[in-house]
């Protein structure tokens, strides 16, 4: 049997503990997880049962939220956040990261926190949740894919100003994305053999570089070189052309050079079920694709199809390692 998904809560001024109450009332014992938090800060809409170890559960989920406590120390008040609960936001990601290495948690989802209150809260070093991950795990270098049941991207550049992108898309660095993208969809997705597409920087993948040099010098080699190794990979396509059904149809994986170049195929296909999924990571790691939402948290009308989806596709992706 499958160990539980542990949630971690996330920053409690938000929306992920409401989140975790209904995707909790929507999933039951159909997905087994349990939520690490201040049971004192649950909005209680849902019954809840405080556990001691993960395997507990098993079999509460059933029949109400699993809880493992951990103490928080500042005020929480929904859309207000606290910066003295920054470190204790940080210990339960810790927590959860350790419960998923060691096993006892078949993976580990993430609700959202937010990086200004826990610089301010807690002098927080790292850009983000997934810099923090890969440092607990001691990994050199993680992947952002977003997965829904129709599309998966992996942009090879992330959080750069656009102009910064031709200098930073290395062929090392697009390398590397390829090879860590292909490990995990044959790891944590059970592809045997995964097939790549590759989409180029520049319009038309630079036409022959009538639009830019970056697709034949840098983008188009690195396939090559990794067709040459047996990788089932193509391209660089032109990325106007890469997104519709037919084309979605010829791979299992986009590598596209950018943030939005990614991003906005995949949101604009299924905004609500898209999931971020970290790969490189020794453990699975999924998160809802949104933040911390103050403007409506409390109010008991956040969305929680894409945390739904976030364990649903954790709970698979378990099955399939």
């Amino acid at each position: 049997m499958l160990a539980p998904i542990a949630y971690t809560c996330g920053e409690p001024a938000g929306i992920g503990l409401e989140l975790a109450e209904k995707a909790w009332k929507h999933l039951r014992a159909d997905v087994p997880f349990f939520l690490i938090a201040d049971p004192e800060h649950l909005p209680g809409r849902v019954p809840f049962s405080i556990i001691q170890e993960p395997a507990e559960a098993i079999s509460i989920s059933a029949n109400a939220l699993p809880v493992l406590p951990h103490p928080f120390f500042g005020v929480e008040k929904p859309g207000l956040p606290d910066p003295e609960n920054s470190e204790s936001v940080i210990e339960v990601i810790s927590r959860g990261t350790d419960l998923a290495i060691s096993g006892a948690a078949s993976a580990l989802c993430t609700a959202p926190i937010n990086k200004k209150v826990l610089k301010d809260g807690a002098n927080f070093p790292w850009l983000g949740h997934t810099e923090y991950l890969a440092y607990l795990s001691d990994v050199g270098r993680v992947v952002m894919m977003l997965a829904s049941d129709q599309l998966r991207v992996v942009p090879a550049t992330i959080h750069i100003p656009l102009s910064d992108v031709p200098k930073a898309l290395t062929a090392d660095l697009l390398r590397d994305t390829i090879r860590i993208a292909h490990t995990g969809l044959i790891q944590q997705f059970g592809i045997d053999k995964p097939r790549i597409a590759v989409a180029g920087l520049n319009p038309h993948a630079g036409e022959g570089g009538v639009m830019g040099h970056e697709d034949f010098t840098t983008i188009a080699p690195v396939i090559a070189e990794l067709q040459g190794i047996g990788l089932d990979i193509t391209g660089p396509w032109s990325a106007d052309t890469m997104f519709h059904a037919s084309a979605r149809d010829t791979y299992d994986v986009a590598i596209c050079a950018y943030h939005d170049q990614a991003l906005i195929p995949v949101k604009t296909l299924d905004f609500d079920n898209s999931v971020n999924v970290t790969l490189g990571l020794p453990f699975i790691r999924t998160s809802p694709d949104h933040g911390t939402a103050f403007n409506i948290a409390g109010k008991g009308i956040a969305n929680p199809s894409s945390t739904i989806a976030a364990l649903q596709l954790a709970f698979r992706m378990s099955k399939a390692r």
